[in-house]
């Protein structure tokens, strides 16, 4: 079948995005689903700094590629061999499409599984190489085996969890990256207990989620940073009891938490602001890592922090999370009222606007961009 999706074919560091329009709708030619997997009719895609990432070359991936990988949408058609999901099912996109049987995974760590990795690094998906390909035939990767700024995709089964079919689709897109990696970077990674203390670093939708997750862990204080106020009066109305700049912020947490806080949420990508969370947790204190800088990017800090003050950090990818078991308690969450994610919706735009909505993203004013990819939220 034919379907429009956002294709990138080269790295582009030049800005503005709206300008110089680095990715751009085609049309291709998608495959049918092959035995595991699953077609997609996708509703709505959010946008994410994961996504620039790709397009800025941060994150090396091949070319070119058909980009988008936090989404929801309906299932349409399944391959054979397909048990998880039925067509008519809504569904939220995961962007690791764990195998099940590795070591990893058997130890309850699907986000570190291998196989995974190699298929996403690869741009194909977990059952086989890539379905799509474009106007000369040529082959188009998948992102991290989602390729969500589309209007359909194929995806392996393990790459989607079923959803009920009354949560907003605006809502349901944010929870297979931002929620899953922010709020679980704070329940799952540092097993955050309640009446600990807590700062995040960056207040992108990464952040902000972690700022939900410390709030429904029943953290105290939660405190933000993020150098954008806006950020920080929206993190004051998620949850968070405290917020700061970044140029004050490890003396204002320190005074504020007797000497630093008990955990510390590094959503920036920065080895600086990674080495400044070091400094801001207590003796004994965490750091958790979930921003993605880019592969060059060294960090140096004090070597004596953790045989000396028994501080720790700690990498978190994709929260640590079990997808088909924490995406659907952190929307029981969202419906309770503790997690409302919405707040972070930020506007929503068609498919054909993805540029700006790339410039709008790495400005720093928008937080979670909804794309409208097939006309689904118009109807």
């Amino acid at each position: 079948m034919k379907t429009r999706a956002v294709v990138l074919r080269e790295i582009s560091t030049a800005r503005p995005y709206s300008d110089t329009r680095p990715v751009e709708v085609e049309e291709l030619e998608l495959g049918a689903p092959r035995e595991g997997e699953v077609l997609v009719r996708i509703a709505a895609a959010s946008l994410c700094h994961s996504d620039l990432s790709v397009v800025n070359g941060d994150r090396v991936r091949p070319l070119p590629m058909a980009l988008g990988h936090e989404a929801v949408g309906v299932v349409q058609d399944t391959g054979p061999g397909v048990s998880r999901v039925s067509p008519g099912d809504h569904v939220t996109l995961v962007f690791v499409p764990s195998c099940g049987f590795c070591g990893d995974c058997a130890q309850g760590r699907p986000a570190l599984c291998a196989q995974a990795a190699a298929a996403n690094g690869s741009g194909a998906l977990l059952h086989g190489p890539s379905l799509l390909t474009d106007a000369f035939g040529n082959r188009v990767h998948h992102q991290l085996g989602v390729s969500a700024f589309s209007e359909h995709a194929v995806l392996a089964q393990e790459s989607v969890v079923p959803i009920p079919k009354d949560i907003p689709f605006t809502v349901a897109s944010m929870f297979g990256c931002a929620v899953l990696t922010g709020a679980g970077a704070v329940i799952n990674t540092a097993a955050l207990r309640p009446g600990q203390s807590t700062v995040v670093y960056g207040l992108g939708g990464v952040g902000l989620s972690a700022v939900l997750g410390a709030r429904a862990a029943g953290a105290y204080p939660i405190i933000a940073v993020d150098p954008v106020q806006e950020k920080r009066e929206l993190a004051l109305r998620l949850g968070a009891t405290h917020a700061y700049t970044p140029d004050d912020a490890v003396r204002q947490i320190r005074q504020l938490t007797s000497g630093g806080t008990e955990l510390a949420v590094e959503a920036v990508g920065s080895p600086k602001v990674m080495a400044e969370c070091l400094s801001a947790v207590a003796r004994g204190g965490k750091v958790v890592s979930v921003g993605l800088p880019a592969p060059d990017r060294l960090l140096e800090v004090p070597a004596l922090a953790f045989a000396g003050e028994g501080k720790s950090l700690m990498g978190s990818y994709m929260g640590d999370a079990v997808p088909r078991r924490d995406i659907p308690r952190f929307l029981d969450l969202w419906r309770a009222g503790v997690m409302p994610v919405e707040q972070m919706h930020t506007g929503t735009l068609p498919l054909t606007d993805i540029n700006a909505a790339m410039e709008e993203l790495a400005s720093g004013r928008a937080i979670r961009q909804v794309i409208d990819t097939s006309g689904m939220l118009s109807t």
